[in-house]
């Protein structure tokens, strides 16, 4: 294999292990959409109540949603399910895979939804900066460096010590 290093502590890894499967997307999906109760989340996304169930209590346990209590009047307490600034933080990933879908997926007569900015509609897009203000149009003008926290995988090279800190080659990203 010809890439030049890898880490044992991956973000996108970690990442995938909390979010990586369709029903969490669809959920955060509906939850940024102001869905709040399982019930509506249910009949909106389809999946069955156990799947349902136990995606939302992950969420919840990782703290990228939180519970809030509500009573309808003659009913049970039951939860609402909102969006934490942590699963906030998620906006810009679910808007990158709607946008990939849309130009790739969508059908002839273009995307089933479209992101406007509430104050002037105009649609929504995404951008790659540097902390310098330049734009980056895509993989080809980056340079992955090994961060802080590098943990490298054994039989690397400079793996003796388990960590990257002491040693920053720039490694390209490959498209």
């Amino acid at each position: 294999m010809n890439v030049p290093f890898r880490v044992n502590n991956c973000s996108i890894e970690r990442t995938l292990d909390i979010v990586g499967e369709k029903w969490t997307f669809l959920v955060l999906r509906e939850a940024f959409s102001g869905v709040r109760r399982f019930a509506d989340m249910q009949a909106i996304t389809g999946a069955p109540r156990q799947v349902l169930s136990a995606r939302l209590a992950r969420l919840v346990d990782e703290g990228l949603l939180r519970k809030e209590p509500y009573r309808e009047p003659g009913q049970r307490q039951r939860d609402e399910y909102r969006l934490t600034e942590k699963g906030r933080d998620l906006y810009p990933l679910l808007v990158a895979l709607m946008h990939w879908g849309d130009k790739y997926l969508a059908d002839e007569e273009g995307p089933p939804v479209l992101l406007t900015h509430r104050d002037c509609g105009a649609p929504i897009e995404q951008h790659f900066r540097c902390a310098e203000g330049h734009e980056v149009a895509g993989p080809r003008e980056v340079t992955s460096l090994p961060g802080p926290g590098a943990e490298l995988q054994s039989g690397e090279l400079g793996a003796e010590s388990g960590s990257l800190r002491d040693q920053r080659s720039p490694v390209r990203a490959r498209p």
